[in-house]
């Protein structure tokens, strides 16, 4: 008999205790999907502001006067007439362009979407 309570009591131990592992695993388990989800989060907040800047009205004029910068340095470097002023066609081609991309990317994803479905 003092066997048997013995078993049974190392039985009831060995049950507690794969309980309070699988506790600690589901526990710690959590945490990782916590942390993951953070992560994610960081993530997502940064491709956020990335895909802001991309779309930035500031970014496009940047590019502008540096475009218009580089042009007027090579013009001015090649001997052509009047740089300054003949420069700004092409950094202004530049933003009618940039500012037309956001129509015709719409337009390619509602033809691109209506041949895939």
């Amino acid at each position: 008999m003092a066997g048997e309570l013995k078993r049974k009591t190392n039985n009831l131990e060995m049950d507690n205790l794969k309980e309070e592992l699988n506790s600690n695993n589901i526990i710690e388990e959590m945490k990782n999907i916590n942390t993951d989800i953070e992560k994610i989060k960081d993530r997502n907040k940064k491709v956020e502001l990335d895909k802001a800047w991309e779309t930035s009205f500031a970014r496009k004029i940047i590019i502008a006067i540096l475009t218009y910068f580089v042009i007027v340095i090579f013009f001015y470097f090649s001997d052509l007439p009047r740089p300054f002023i003949n420069s700004i066609v092409p950094a202004l081609a530049f933003v009618l362009s940039t500012l037309s991309l956001p129509y015709f990317k719409r337009t390619w994803i509602k033809h691109k979407k209506k041949h895939t479905e």
